[in-house]
């Protein structure tokens, strides 16, 4: 595959779901996502690769060079978050098949199959946004999720991830593929390689994730007619607690901690009803997981004095609790011998954010991939990476690919 074909794919996909300022939104199982789904599955099927879509919405391209081998898996995800840019998930992906496709070419003009089968993947559900938790799909392959609670989870319309996939008519049947590996290349999403300006990145481990579910019951009431003191505003607790979650991080070193509170739905929502009911969701990240400890131990502290002063209950719940994962050190030193060998500098890196990788790596070896980002900006039409540094990328996920369906890490 040319490096012209790759780059015209790329920016094709960037069509579909496009927004006004040069980002994409295709939310999970939406018709936008619906969309590059189709996209996916005519470029298998035009490669003559077979394509098999599973329980939980994750599709597979097969490529089986030899029969009954199990498969490296390369890939990523194709959903994105609300008002995202055009690279996060969909990059990986679109690298994957061109990786693929060159491999195939390789196979077919050397007449040897190597001792592994391949298959690009494109999970269902990374993002987490429509439907929580996040990096769904993988983690369903992986054994870590239950499907059937899966599927029965409710974006805020109230739909099922069932029935989200069966309305875009991508609720499979099929058996996922059985895998002896995974490799997945992706944008940093910060701004470490192109600071230190190192066009590869080797994820040496994952954050430590823990997310906090927070419910604010006070007391619905009209906004004109209720004196001040017999208010029980869920909203004016809600906002504390919001501060609290970004002022936990001052407690610690700078940058040790992340913490934001990304999501909020509020009952009635009506402009004249003091709010009765708000729900948020608080994410805590760092690499020590004892400073994420520390810092929920906190807020629960916090939280509980906020409610006896303004009279309302909190409920605080943990949610999506992520732990430290590391990924094997031959999957490194095999990146160090690609990157060398391509004339590429690389260095080892940490990824805050959570990734398919981290879920597939707990059950089969697995490497995983960064590029720049520039600025370091990410879930944002402004995030980018450059045609020069995606183009590298394909080049080393070839790379790592061909070296694991020998059987590098066997």
């Amino acid at each position: 595959m040319t490096t012209h074909a790759f780059l015209k794919d790329f920016h094709h996909v960037a069509i579909i779901g496009a927004t006004p300022n040069n980002g994409v939104e295709r939310q999970a199982a939406t018709a936008e996502d619906g969309l590059t789904r189709a996209w996916f599955a005519d470029f298998v099927r035009d490669a003559g690769w077979q394509l098999r879509v599973d329980g939980i919405g994750n599709m597979f391209g097969l490529l089986e060079w030899t029969p009954g081998a199990p498969y490296i898996l390369i890939g990523s995800h194709l959903d994105s978050q609300p008002l995202a840019g055009r690279f996060d998930g969909a990059y990986g992906v679109i690298a994957a098949l061109h990786a693929a496709k060159r491999l195939d070419s390789e196979v077919a003009a050397s007449g040897a199959a190597p001792r592994y089968n391949l298959a690009v993947v494109n999970w269902f559900n990374e993002e987490g946004s429509r439907f929580a938790p996040s990096i769904m799909g993988s983690s369903v392959f992986a054994g870590l999720f239950d499907r059937e609670q899966m599927l029965e989870v409710r974006d805020l319309a109230g739909t099922s991830v069932r029935e989200a996939l069966e309305g875009i008519g991508y609720l499979g049947t099929d058996e996922g593929p059985e895998a002896a590996g995974y490799a997945e290349i992706h944008i940093e999403q910060g701004r470490i390689l192109e600071r230190e300006g190192v066009p590869i990145g080797l994820v040496d481990s994952s954050w430590y994730t823990q997310k906090l579910d927070i419910e604010v019951l006070g007391e619905q009431s009209h906004t004109g007619a209720t004196a001040m003191a017999d208010r029980h505003d869920a909203l004016v607790a809600a906002s504390k607690i919001i501060l609290m979650v970004h002022d936990v991080t001052k407690d610690f070193a700078e940058e040790a901690l992340v913490s934001s509170v990304g999501q909020l739905t509020l009952e009635p929502n009506s402009p004249i009803v003091v709010a009765r009911r708000v729900h948020l969701v608080a994410d805590l990240r760092s690499g020590d997981p004892d400073i994420v400890r520390a810092a929920r131990a906190t807020l629960l502290r916090d939280i509980d004095a906020l409610a006896k002063e303004h009279d309302i209950k909190v409920n605080v719940r943990d949610f999506d609790i992520r732990p430290i994962r590391r990924f094997p050190e031959a999957g490194l030193e095999l990146s160090e011998k690609v990157a060398a060998n391509l004339g590429l500098t690389a260095r080892r890196i940490q990824t805050m954010a959570g990734h398919d990788s981290v879920a597939l790596n707990t059950m089969v070896p697995s490497v995983m991939l960064f590029i720049p980002s520039v600025d370091g900006v990410s879930h944002c039409e402004r995030e980018f990476s450059t045609d020069g540094d995606m183009v590298t990328g394909v080049d080393m996920l070839t790379g790592v690919a061909r070296e694991l369906v020998a059987g590098a890490l066997a």
